[in-house]
Parts: structure tokens; C-alpha cells; sequence
């Protein structure tokens, strides 16, 4: 079995195997860049997608900041292997049905397990791939993962900073050109805007 294309700790930033330490610390510093404070004054479109970031890190935190859950998420992706071989496939949170996923239909951690699934469902691998693909929803991820996921799909993308004097951190991705699900060629351009906390924001809330 092969790992899913988009895993958990693909949006936490971190890599299978990372101590739990790490895991927790990758957590706090993205989710410290949404705190209220940085966020004070963002205008309505920053607001929702910082929202969708945060359930979406509490979704990933919930399932690796769990030693026990953790380590089932791994044997069911075939991240852990088990008897010289990988595990067997199974559920798993990024497949709908995941049994110890823990999330309820219409519940903030459904919605990131959706994200999740989508992601992965993009990038899956396919017999016959097409010269056109579906944009992904990038919106409430931060530039990183972005990156990451359309430099998978062959994507080019290209970002539009929106805040002046940005502190040096991840940004978000609040918007993009075109939007999920058009389809474009593989190789073509996606444009994102993408936004910072405020240098000066972190000193005033010293």
C-alpha cells in the first residue's frame, strides 16, 4: 500500500517519525501566526481563512498529538511498517470512514478532514492522468503547504503578498486565480494571495 499523497503531517509541516516534542512545537508556531491579536483589524476574507486554518491544524493535532491514535494513523497509511513490510491497508483519516477519526459530520474537524481528503484525492496518482486537473482548494493553508501540494500536481504558482511590512512567517492563503475546482493544464499558473501578520504587530502585543 502507498502512503496517501497529502497526510496530516503534511499539514502540520512536519515529517513522519518526528518526536512528539517537535510535532507540538510545529503546532504552536503555526497556530500562534492566528492568534487574535495578528489578526486584529484583517479584513473579513483573512478572518475566515485563518478560522479554516486553525480547525484544520486542531483536526492534524488532534491525530498526531496522540501517541496511540498516532501510531494507528501510521499502520493504516503504511507510514509505520509492521513485520518487514508496510501495514495493510485500512481506514484512515484521510479516507471518508476513518473509524477513530473522532469527527462528526458537519463538525469543525469534518471540515478538515474533507480538506484533507481533497487534497489527497488531487494528488493520488492515476492510470491514465489527464492534461487538465482540478485547482485545488488551497484557502485557509498556509504558503508552504501550498507550495508543496501544486509543485506535486506540476502547478506553478504565484503568490501575492497583501500586507505591507510582513513579519518573516508562513503565510496564508486567503484567496486564488482560478478558483477550486477549475480545471486547467498541467503546467499552468495558480495565483494566491497571501497573507502576513503585521511586523509592527508583534511588538504591540508585547
Amino acid at each position: 500500500m502507498e502512503p496517501p499523497a497529502c497526510t496530516w503531517y503534511d499539514l502540520l509541516g512536519v515529517l513522519p517519525g518526528t518526536s512528539e516534542d517537535m510535532i507540538g512545537r510545529a503546532y504552536g508556531s503555526k497556530a500562534s501566526l492566528l492568534r487574535p491579536a495578528l489578526l486584529s483589524g484583517a479584513p473579513s476574507n483573512v478572518i475566515a481563512a485563518a478560522s479554516r486554518a486553525q480547525r484544520i491544524l486542531n483536526a492534524a493535532w488532534s491525530v498526531l498529538g496522540d501517541p496511540v491514535r498516532r501510531q494507528e494513523y501510521d499502520k493504516a497509511v503504511g507510514i509505520l511498517r509492521t513485520g518487514g513490510g508496510l501495514a495493510a491497508p485500512g481506514n484512515f483519516a484521510s479516507q471518508p470512514g476513518w473509524a477513530d477519526a473522532g469527527f462528526v459530520a458537519g463538525s469543525p474537524g469534518a471540515e478538515a478532514l474533507g480538506v484533507l481528503m481533497a487534497l489527497t484525492d488531487w494528488l493520488a496518482p492515476h492510470p491514465h492522468p489527464s492534461r487538465r486537473i482540478a485547482v485545488p482548494d488551497l484557502h485557509g493553508l498556509f504558503y508552504s503547504v501550498g507550495l508543496e501540494v501544486t509543485g506535486r500536481l506540476g502547478l506553478h504558482l504565484t503568490a501575492v503578498r497583501l500586507t505591507a511590512n510582513p513579519m518573516p512567517v508562513d503565510g496564508l492563503i486567503v484567496d486564488q486565480r482560478p478558483r477550486s475546482p477549475t480545471k486547467v493544464r498541467r503546467g499552468g499558473e495558480l495565483t494566491v494571495h497571501v497573507w502576513h501578520p503585521r511586523a509592527h504587530s508583534a511588538h504591540a502585543s508585547s
